[in-house]
């Protein structure tokens, strides 16, 4: 029987193409006024938090950690475990950015903006794309995306540099 579902389209990025989705997001970012403090989400949060944090002048970085088991009864519904999460006194007051490549889900950005949250931060939601047709709430979007996709995203950091699978011998000489 074969199977209903379409294959996952994939899209390689540039760094040129990341600098477009930074150029695209910086007006509205900076339209919403000055951030004190940003919150990346580790791994996927790192170099995107690094380049809007360079861009908006915040000096105030942190990170979060999260790790949602795999389990077979609960599935998407795993209740999230921190392994890494800032100080409440770090947050408090503070109109925090919380920056992650994607929503894809939406469950990982979700819970660091509810746990910022009640450590009493301004929380606003920030990847560079966000994928409607997978997010888990219907009712909430990032508060600011570079672009729109249905795609998996294949950053530039991510792309495997090395020499796997790559021949290194020499042809044989016929």
């Amino acid at each position: 029987m074969a199977s209903s579902q379409r294959p996952i389209r994939h899209e390689l990025l540039s760094w040129a193409d990341v600098d477009k989705l930074v150029d695209v997001m910086l007006p509205s970012l900076k339209a919403a006024g000055l951030f004190d403090a940003m919150i990346l989400i580790t791994r996927g949060g790192i170099i995107p938090g690094g380049l809007l944090a360079e861009a908006l002048g915040i000096r105030h970085l942190l990170t979060a950690a999260v790790d949602f088991p795999t389990t077979e009864t609960a599935g998407l519904m795993a209740w999230p475990s921190f392994l890494q999460f800032p100080n409440a006194e770090l947050l408090q007051g503070r109109r925090t950015l919380i920056v992650d490549d994607v929503w894809g889900s939406g469950r990982t950005s979700t819970a660091v903006r509810g746990r910022a949250q009640s450590a009493g931060a301004q929380t606003f939601t920030c990847v560079f794309h966000y994928n409607p047709y997978r997010s888990l709430f219907n009712n909430s979007e990032p508060d600011f995306y570079g672009a729109i996709t249905d795609a998996y995203i294949v950053y530039p950091w991510e792309v495997d540099r090395g020499l796997r699978g790559i021949q290194t011998a020499m042809p044989e000489a016929n």
